[in-house]
Parts: C-alpha cells; sequence; structure tokens
C-alpha cells in the first residue's frame, strides 16, 4: 500500500491514521532554530467530522486510506433510514440520519444527487452539491413598511428554514448555499 510522508502533506491531502480516514484541512510547516523541522496541521476524521491538532515528523509515515466514491441518488426516507441507489448498477444501499449528518439531510430532496464517500466498503460520508435550488413552501407574508434590507425566514420543501429578503414569496424558487445556510439569489 502506498504511504504519505511529512513532504507530501498538503491541502486535501488524504491519510490513514488509527485505522479511521482523514483530510488534511491545514497545514504548517514549523524550522525551528534548533531541532528538526516539522509539520503541524489540523486533520478531520471523514468519518464523524472532527477535526484534530496533529504534528508529523521527518520520519513519519501513514498509510492512503483505503477510499472509493460513488454517486448515489436519493430516494426516499423510510423513516429508520435513508435510501441512496447507485446510478450505474442500481443498487440500493440504506444509511442512518446519523451517517448522512443533519446538516447535510436539512438540504436533501428526493431524487437528489449525492457523492457517498466509502472507507473498506463501508459508507462513512454523504456529501451534497455546495449550491441548490429550492422552492419555499412556507415564508411569512409581506406587509407594506418592511424595509428592504430586513430579513425573514422562509421553510424549504427540503424543509430546512433559511433567512431570505422580504420579496421572496411561498412557491418561489431560490439558489441555496448548503454549506452555510444562506440564501443566494432568486432561481432564473
Amino acid at each position: 500500500m502506498a504511504t504519505i510522508s511529512m513532504g507530501d502533506l498538503k491541502k486535501g491531502v488524504r491519510l490513514e491514521l488509527d485505522s479511521n480516514p482523514y483530510k488534511v484541512v491545514d497545514f504548517q510547516h514549523v524550522k525551528p532554530g534548533k531541532g528538526a523541522a516539522f509539520v503541524r496541521c489540523k486533520i478531520k476524521n471523514l468519518a464523524t467530522g472532527k477535526v484534530i491538532d496533529k504534528t508529523v515528523h521527518a520520519g513519519d509515515k501513514f498509510e492512503v486510506p483505503d477510499l472509493e466514491e460513488a454517486t448515489m441518488q436519493y430516494l426516499y426516507d423510510d423513516g429508520e433510514m435513508l435510501q441512496f441507489m447507485d446510478t450505474t448498477t442500481y443498487d440500493q444501499i440504506g444509511l442512518l440520519r446519523e451517517q448522512v449528518g443533519k446538516d447535510t439531510f436539512d438540504y436533501m430532496v428526493d431524487g437528489m444527487e449525492a457523492e457517498i464517500l466509502f472507507h473498506k466498503g463501508t459508507a462513512i460520508s454523504v456529501e451534497i452539491a455546495q449550491t441548490g435550488t429550492y422552492t419555499v413552501v412556507e415564508t411569512p407574508p409581506n406587509f407594506k413598511g418592511d424595509s428592504q434590507g430586513g430579513k425573514k425566514p422562509a421553510t424549504l420543501d427540503s424543509g430546512a428554514v433559511v433567512q431570505v429578503p422580504f420579496f421572496i414569496l411561498e412557491g418561489q424558487k431560490i439558489v441555496v448555499d448548503t454549506t452555510e445556510g444562506k440564501y443566494l439569489e432568486k432561481a432564473k
């Protein structure tokens, strides 16, 4: 299996530590006045999402994790699990809400495509597109005198609630940043 050493570390590199897959989020090469150089980095556990600090010295080696990515379509929530279908083989898998993550699940609608990351055959994370188009299903009406720069809450067809400008009405389609949970623009 391939290995990663201190010189290979940079943002986005994936490595395995204690049988868990990690991704380098941030790194800094440190060359002290005395002693050998080292790398101080922040790594994110791809299974749990937890970010930890790690110091890597010149002789340290890490395995490259056995990861596979698959584009799958979100089908439905059966009450216990969220059902996904592989778009090439038509195989279906069920994932718990904890595996998907609340932040991701809030912006999922039936039929949406998602990137599922597998580690040693087990699904560990689900990612959806950074921006998506959603329909506003519930929002307070506009009243004369509402300020131009103000915001109001709007419930989307996915169930998420985002702050939108006063001119957005029920039934309209909007573009939302799913990572930040922010309104971007009215859909064209």
